[in-house]
């Protein structure tokens, strides 16, 4: 009776019991701003030698990865509760590694580096509000500022060498007076650090907050020193750092900043409650345990590094010269043939930058030998 009357056995119609017609992302009432954009992210691909993400190559140590057992173990029979709200324990060790009379009232950490810049979006940008930054930069700069619905102002790097003229950046501050600035030493693809005397400038003439993104801090050469030395001055400077670069951590995803104590009051206004797991607080306080076996790493990368653009540059390449744990290099009529012949030989560098550039990462002493080999087959073979 119910079939003949067009009613499915369940009691809805035969048309509500078929399955729902697939929707897209374009059907769903998603922010107009959001609409066309795609999400941000380098390849992920399964290749022997992947020099694409500014990744540190070696792995924790037995005697780390023990350490991190133990204490990851420990953590685990309190997993019912929540974790330390504030990270206290953790920002003080963070201060005490970063020196510089901090204390724990000026450490701030979250989830990566990039939470880090968007719970500073979050309190200082937002709707009506600007942030600026000197490209090329970190793409993810412009990315959270636009998800936070801030207006992004990209200003050209007018330097040689990928630099900042101090003047040039301070009439851009003038001229557009922008809520956030974002300086970032050593800048990302370009590895350049920036002089004191231009982020002083910056901080001097922005009407707003100033955030000096030092993600790869550690690697700079010797005697480069780092914002963190104008803090005391400049209370609306921020200094942002991350653990997955010197300290081999990106897969645990701990970045931290340095301010003054009422900018941290400020990101406990837009910081989501227990945003820092207790595991992974007892990760980062277990690898500055560490720290000195890890910065010895560093050490290598740099002389590895140093090495890289001393052969580069003797075959004939053009490199930017890095504070960095990469090398931004070319130049190629076609960087994209470039990147598929090394992709073709196991090497996975990043196409990032200059369009006449790309940038790789510094691995192990292997790995290099290994892309050095690869890049003189593939430039032999597509000519600039």
């Amino acid at each position: 009776m119910s079939e003949a009357n067009g009613t499915a056995p369940g009691g809805g119609s035969d048309e509500e019991s078929q399955a729902a017609e697939p929707i897209t992302l374009e059907d769903l009432p998603l922010r107009d701003d959001l609409r066309g954009r795609a999400p941000y992210g380098a390849p992920q691909l399964e290749v022997p030698v992947a020099l694409n993400t500014n990744e540190n190559p070696y792995p924790p140590s037995a005697a780390l990865a023990a350490a991190l057992a133990r204490n990851v173990e420990e953590a685990a029979a309190g997993l019912n509760r929540y974790p330390d709200r504030d990270a206290t324990r953790l920002r003080a060790d963070l201060a005490g590694y970063l020196g510089h009379g901090l204390d724990g009232r000026r450490v701030w950490a979250a989830n990566g580096s990039n939470e880090i810049l968007q719970q500073i979006l979050q309190a200082f940008g937002g709707p009506g509000r600007t942030a600026m930054g000197f490209e090329p930069s970190y793409s993810m700069h412009p990315v959270i500022s636009r998800v936070t619905c801030t207006e992004w102002t990209p200003v050209e790097r007018s330097g040689g060498d990928f630099d900042i003229d101090p003047r040039t950046a301070v009439q851009a501050v003038r001229r557009n007076r922008p809520d956030v600035v974002f300086l970032t030493s050593p800048n990302n693809p370009t590895g350049t650090a920036l002089p004191l005397e231009t982020v002083a400038a910056v901080a001097e003439a922005a009407p707003g907050m100033v955030v000096v993104d030092e993600a790869y801090a550690e690697f700079r050469r010797e005697g480069t020193p780092s914002a963190l030395t104008l803090l005391e001055d400049h209370p609306r400077l921020i200094v942002s750092r991350t653990m997955s670069k010197a300290f081999a951590l990106a897969g645990a995803r701990v970045g931290y900043l340095a301010a003054h104590p009422a900018v941290i009051d400020a990101l406990q206004l837009v910081r989501l409650p227990y945003h820092l797991s207790a595991v992974t607080q007892v990760v980062a306080a277990t690898a500055l345990e560490f720290a000195d076996e890890l910065l010895g790493q560093v050490k290598q990368l740099r002389q590895e590094r140093d090495a890289l653009v001393e052969w580069l540059r003797a075959n004939g390449f053009a490199v930017a010269a890095s504070d960095a744990n990469f090398v931004l290099f070319g130049d190629f009529g076609d960087r994209s043939a470039i990147w598929r012949g090394l992709l073709e030989r196991g090497i996975l560098v990043r196409e990032v930058g200059p369009p006449h550039m790309l940038r790789v990462t510094v691995g192990t002493a292997a790995e290099m030998s290994r892309f050095r080999e690869a890049l003189l087959q593939v430039s032999a073979e597509h000519p600039a």
